[in-house]
């Protein structure tokens, strides 16, 4: 491939059809697209998705404010039409869908979307139930006051940069003289190319507190810091459940907030015309769609997945919310609570990411540098602000001294004036005799006659005096930086007296009795407390959560764990796991998505178990892995999927998980997740395939490295055609052995430790040799020395699992080399599948 800027001579036309201008470049594939794809990226980064730290705005929203601000719809004017602004905001600034720019209009607006909306709205504009606004020619809209006074009040382009928009014919700010931090105040939510933010809303008096703490002390303590502003305060209020969460968005700049509705008691007149209890629901999560939160409880109720509640209605109007949960005769308002967090959007997940353009670069932020990052631009703003009013104040003294000195010697001045054969003569005279400059001079030849009258004598006196006061104070401001920090706190106080607000969210421990329930009115950070506490806080339950082969789980006694396989013809139990009802079973599907399942939603006391398919939703795909979590954070998940690509994912990615559930993994058109499970750093993985080799490795960082959600993962050992993977062994212990079982009936146990541990990536080890070329292996599970039995499950024609127990003293230890020995029970001619029960 030639350099850039070389002419192929294969490619250059003949002199007749050449073009007048212009010529072919070759450039390497690879290079355009790489060059092409970052210049894409970083213009979505900076140009559309991400926030600027200093006045908390994306590039439209800062557009749509500004062209309303020259369009002077100020909160004293009449309101516009939302077209008339929308069409501005197109032909001079926005080139991009009208669509586009009238939704962020729009939710500028929506009190339920924006803590402290910057626009006011009249007409439709949208409800809490997802209802969309009206159409952009039915709508108006106008600065509200907060928006107007606080990003606009200082704009000038001595204090802020202006540039040409997109053709050249307009000047635009790249960023308004904010004079409070919006990126707090209202949050944000934006996905970029490979990055995105979310950002929840905050609580302006409580923002400005920790703003002038920091101007106080710069080295404030976190813990003070956090005392004033303890939590994100969302404008649909709720209760924030407090956990590490919060802290850690501080102080990384991610965390997950759990957000629970708030709720209270009522007797209310059911169906039959009878007083029956009730939970009413009177505010949800923040960006929680009401109409389907409360259609969803619906549809879980009628699958049977909720129980206890006889009635749902939405009894909502202009005063407020208010949703009508009524409980069944034998139902209790905790345990059909207890299944609505679980199951239900009423407790919801805050995934925070604090991510902002910093400089034109994107950067994570913790509370303390986005408030910091604001107090440096604002303390850049007023200085550039002070600094122009210096100048103007002191070129106003200049003419206003040059016509006081006029007046004084009035008789000299209209001598001269009388005589002066021209304007230019007379000018260059008043410079000559008096020493005025040239200004003084044009300001004396322009002054009407009334201003040497004795009133407009002393008022030129007056603001004379006035004018050396407000540059004397100026020059104090901008040459002592303690004055200058003094006049940002006088307006931070100044504007939270103005446009502070009561919290709406209140803040409870996990060990609030409260849990969610409000009794009266209340704006503080504790909810009132009820006499009786209606929903006990549960003591955690040692338990034995199995899953069986038919896809059931059980929940049982410690003491009640039977040993597996007493009864072949029994469903088969493939895991079991010794654990509390305070932790949660994560279910990995093949799309590569995990959901949860409280340990304590699981019902008790069924013999054969309950259906998985009723503690998924109805989408879920075919599980085929599942682990208990304890929703600490520290711990590590290895994935391996059919294509033989392998990833760790950290467990702190999956904090923000719900019913809905979470993609775990990005996988091909043809790909699936075939495993996964929780892996520590010390330890071996085995992965076998279908022509017998196993690829023993490490699993420290070094082989497999830490990737996110929306990774693919890299390549764990490579497949030949045809091949398939049949089985992930983490080796637990040195001692540990492999038992396979090939498709024509053979078996054989192995040691791990003769497997060759090899590198992420090999073609590992041939673990058994095949007697017949046409034989594949069909299964391999873990052995512990010890072990007397195996199960095995055979899938023949489409029946159920025929299920058989193998003495393994019949199956004898042997090397890598060796083909393993004949079992007669498995007539496996007409096997479809085989899968081991240990």
């Amino acid at each position: 491939m030639a350099n850039r800027g070389e002419q192929l001579d294969f490619l250059t036309p003949p002199e007749s059809s050449k073009p007048s201008e212009g010529k072919v470049i070759s450039v390497a594939l690879h290079t355009e697209m790489q060059q092409s794809y970052l210049e894409y990226a970083m213009s979505v980064i900076v140009g559309r998705a991400l926030p600027d730290v200093r006045d908390g705005l994306k590039p439209v929203h800062r557009r749509i404010i500004f062209a309303m601000h020259e369009l002077g719809l100020v909160p004293e004017r009449p309101y516009r039409k939302s077209a008339r602004v929308v069409g501005d905001v197109l032909g001079k600034y926005h080139p991009h869908g009208d669509q586009s720019v009238y939704d962020a209009l729009v939710r500028l607006v929506q009190d339920f979307s924006s803590r402290y909306p910057l626009l006011a709205g009249h007409g439709n504009f949208g409800s809490v139930d997802n209802d969309p606004a009206a159409a952009m020619r039915y709508t108006e809209c106008r600065l509200s006051p907060i928006g107007n006074e606080v990003l606009l009040s200082d704009i000038n382009e001595a204090v802020i940069d202006f540039a040409p928009n997109f053709d050249g014919s307009q000047m635009e700010p790249t960023v308004l003289p904010a004079q409070l931090p919006m990126l707090l105040l209202n949050g944000a939510s934006g996905i970029a190319v490979g990055m995105a933010t979310n950002i929840p809303p905050h609580n302006l008096a409580e923002v400005v507190d920790g703003l002038i703490a920091l101007i106080d002390r710069p080295d404030l303590d976190d813990e003070k810091l956090f005392e004033l502003i303890p939590a994100p305060d969302f404008p649909t209020g709720g209760i924030i459940v407090e956990n590490t969460g919060i802290r850690d968005l501080y102080t990384t700049g991610r965390g997950s907030i759990t957000v629970r509705g708030v709720w209270t008691l009522e007797n209310v007149i059911g169906k039959n015309k009878r007083s029956r209890p009730a939970i009413i629901v009177t505010e949800l999560p923040f960006q929680v769609n009401k109409a389907a939160w409360i259609e969803k409880i619906a549809e879980l109720v009628n699958q049977g997945k909720i129980e206890g509640i006889d009635d749902l209605r939405d009894e909502s109007d202009r005063t407020g919310m208010r949703v009508v949960i009524e409980l069944k005769k034998d139902a209790t308002a905790d345990g059909v609570l207890e299944q609505l967090y679980r199951q239900t959007a009423l407790q919801s997940n805050f995934g925070g990411s604090m991510l902002a353009l910093c400089g034109s670069m994107p950067k994570q932020l913790t509370l303390r540098q986005l408030l910091q990052e604001f107090l440096t631009f604002r303390e850049e703003t007023l200085t550039k602000r002070y600094r122009h009013e210096l100048e103007e104040s002191q070129q106003r003294l200049h003419l206003v001294d040059g016509l006081v000195m006029a007046i004084a010697n009035l008789d000299a001045l209209i001598t001269l004036l009388r005589f002066a054969a021209s304007n230019a003569v007379a000018k260059a005279e008043l410079q000559t005799q008096f020493n005025f400059s040239v200004v003084q001079a044009e300001a004396i030849l322009s002054m009407p006659l009334r201003r040497i009258t004795a009133m407009e004598q002393s008022g030129l006196h007056a603001e004379m005096t006035e004018l050396k006061t407000r540059i004397s104070g100026f020059e104090l401001i901008l040459g002592d930086r303690r004055e200058l920090l003094k006049t940002i706190k006088k307006d931070l106080r100044s504007l939270k007296k103005k446009h502070g607000n009561d919290r709406r969210t209140r803040l409870v421990t996990i060990n609030d009795s409260t849990n969610g329930c409000i009794n009266g009115s209340s704006n503080g950070l504790t909810p009132q407390i009820p006499e009786q506490s209606p929903i006990p806080t549960e003591i955690p339950q040692e338990v034995l959560i199995q899953l069986t082969q038919k896809g059931y789980v059980k929940r049982l006694e410690p003491k009640s764990k039977s040993s597996k396989g007493a009864n072949p013809t029994d469903d088969i139990v493939i895991a079991d796991y010794a654990t509390s009802t305070d932790r949660d079973l994560i279910l990995l599907t093949n799309s590569g998505k995990a959901f949860p399942v409280a340990i304590a939603d699981i019902p008790k006391g069924k013999p054969k178990g309950t259906p998985l398919i009723r503690l998924l939703p109805e989408s879920a795909d075919p599980v085929v892995s599942s682990f208990v979590w304890d929703r600490q954070p520290e711990s590590s998940l290895v994935l391996v999927t059919t294509e033989a690509k392998i990833k760790r994912l950290s467990l702190a990615d999956l904090a923000g998980i719900s019913s809905r559930g979470l993609m775990t993994i990005k996988l091909g058109e043809q790909d699936r997740l075939f495993w996964g499970g929780i892996v520590p750093l010390d330890r071996q993985l085995a992965i076998a395939t279908s022509t017998g080799r196993i690829l023993r490795m490490n699993t420290d960082e070094e082989q497999i490295s830490t990737l996110g959600r929306s990774a693919m993962g890299t390549m764990a050992l490579r497949l030949r055609n045809s091949e398939t993977i049949v089985g992930v062994i983490p080796v637990t212990q040195p001692d540990l052995e492999l038992l396979m079982i090939t498709a024509q009936g053979y078996a054989k146990r192995l040691k791990v430790k003769d497997i060759r541990l090899s590198p992420r990536a090999g073609i590992g080890s041939q673990a058994i040799m095949f007697k017949n070329k046409q034989d594949t292996l069909t299964a391999i599970a873990a052995i512990l020395p010890n072990q007397a039995h195996i199960h095995l499950g055979i899938l023949k024609d489409e029946t159920q699992p025929k299920i058989i127990e193998i003495e393994l003293v019949r199956i004898p230890l042997e090397p890598c080399n060796s083909s393993g020995v004949k079992i007669p029970e498995l007539e496996l001619s007409s096997l479809q599948s085989l899968k081991i029960y240990s």
